[in-house]
């Protein structure tokens, strides 16, 4: 239900101590999930000591079943078949789990011998402010793939006796030139090169370089053209952290779309026998628009859903899948926009999220005049909320700043063009995209309650 008051003013006694559950596995998500790659081995681990089978390798489906899909180890799907089998549809709650960093180039490694250092050179993955990501302990992350079908996962700098990497920002003393620029542009994409090291090696060229890929082929057994057949980023190293002096908030890289993939799986995971099928989707991709073999607008959902059928029903054809996606329900389960105590004047105050009051409705996407946006249907608004008052799930609802500031997208238009009821929701955030976010441990535990609410109706 909407509400002046702040969920922590309305908190039971017994919903705290599940509320600090939610938060304390969250902070667990986040440390050890910080790629998309890494969310799917999380979530794999959870489902299989679960008992949840392989969609693809099951012959037939009944109501009870609880079942997987896992696309490339970078995208997957998890349900369980209701009780009324695909009679009402789906319901599916989508969420992404990449996050904007820094990838590695194909070649990323190169030698300044003027100043004696190896860099690694960087491109942005997704909507970063660059000038952010300068100065910040960063670790290494992603998977090398060899030629010979080895696959080295990477994790480096997340301990506390592991080197770190940093892209060194200007010092103020000699930066006349670079405070001229404007603020967007006070980093340059080619300026976000890491300094990898700085002792030389006994070569005769490229000394630098060369210790450096002595190094690598030391711990990783891989020479550098196995660097272009890798997916490796850069994401700020350390722990997510309870924030505020009374910790009432989680600090974090990642909380993009991170919350709601956890709280999604959170609350899936509490769902036992579901009178219609439930499905909880995660995609990678969406920081770049989705597309790919592992974003939304692939035939992921298509594929799944004709599985499902196919082991349900024995229909696999076209009419009975589109006619299965029409009647389905779907919260694509994406953050919002905090408002800014210290920049309230980007939001429209009358529609903005403020944290702890609640999971974020948001009724469309979009910029301007609502362009690339998607936007729910005002019957399914009402249907989503009568299942959250129902279940007594605090809720709001936000825009993204004022109309003319900016804007943004989710994975919900993927799912409306298949003419299924779809609405974005999710947790409010402060200072997304930046290599530290800020939520509030009461809207993470409002997403828990909406998401299972969802799943149960």
């Amino acid at each position: 239900m909407t509400q002046e008051k702040t969920i922590w003013e309305n908190l039971k006694p017994d919903e705290e101590t599940k509320l600090e559950s939610v938060s304390s596995g969250y902070i667990d998500f986040l440390c050890k999930a910080k790629t998309e790659a890494e969310a799917v081995d999380y979530f794999m681990e959870h489902l299989l000591k679960e008992g949840f089978q392989d969609l693809e390798k099951l012959d037939k489906l009944k109501p009870g079943t609880k079942f997987y899909f896992n696309h490339i180890g970078r995208t997957l799907a998890a349900g369980i078949v209701g009780k009324n089998d695909l009679k009402n549809g789906l319901f599916i709650i989508a969420s992404h789990i990449d996050s904007p960093r820094l990838d590695l180039k194909p070649r990323p490694l190169y030698e300044d011998s003027d100043t004696h250092t190896a860099l690694l050179k960087t491109q942005y993955y997704g909507g970063v402010k660059k000038y952010q990501w300068v100065n910040v302990p960063l670790a290494l992350h992603g998977r090398i793939f060899t030629k010979d079908g080895r696959v080295i996962k990477v994790n480096l700098g997340e301990d506390e006796k592991e080197p770190v990497l940093l892209i060194p920002d200007l010092l103020p003393h000699i930066s006349k030139m670079q405070r001229d620029r404007k603020l967007f542009d006070g980093i340059a994409a080619e300026e976000l090169n890491a300094i990898a090291g700085s002792r030389p090696g006994d070569f005769k060229e490229e000394k630098f370089k060369g210790y450096v890929l002595n190094m690598l082929k030391e711990r990783y057994s891989v020479e550098e053209e196995d660097l272009a057949s890798a997916d490796l980023a850069l994401v700020p190293a350390g722990k997510a952290r309870e924030g505020g002096f009374d910790s009432s908030l989680v600090i974090g890289y990642g909380h993009d779309d991170k919350a709601s993939a956890y709280t999604s799986f959170r609350a899936f995971q509490d769902i036992k026998e579901p009178e219609d099928t439930v499905l909880v989707l995660f995609f990678d991709k969406e920081e770049i628009g989705s597309q790919g073999t592992s974003g939304s607008q692939s035939n992921f959902l298509e594929y799944v859903a004709t599985m499902l059928l196919h082991k349900l029903t024995g229909q696999s054809d076209n009419f009975h899948l589109l006619s299965l996606l029409r009647k389905s329900n779907v919260i694509s389960s994406d953050v919002d926009a905090a408002m800014d105590p210290s920049f309230k004047s980007a939001h429209d105050e009358h529609n903005a999220a403020k944290l702890g009051s609640g999971i974020v409705i948001a009724k469309y996407s979009g910029y301007g005049g609502k362009f690339e946006g998607s936007e729910a249907p005002g019957e399914f608004v009402a249907f989503v909320r009568k299942i959250f008052e129902k279940h007594n799930v605090p809720y709001q609802f936000g825009t993204l700043g004022k109309v003319d500031e900016g804007g943004g997208g989710t994975v919900a238009q993927d799912f409306a063009r298949h003419g299924m009821n779809v609405v974005d929701a999710g947790a409010p955030v402060l200072g997304m995209h930046a290599p530290f976010e800020i939520v509030s441990k009461a809207d993470l535990y409002s997403c828990y309650k909406a998401y299972k609410a969802f799943m149960l109706h």
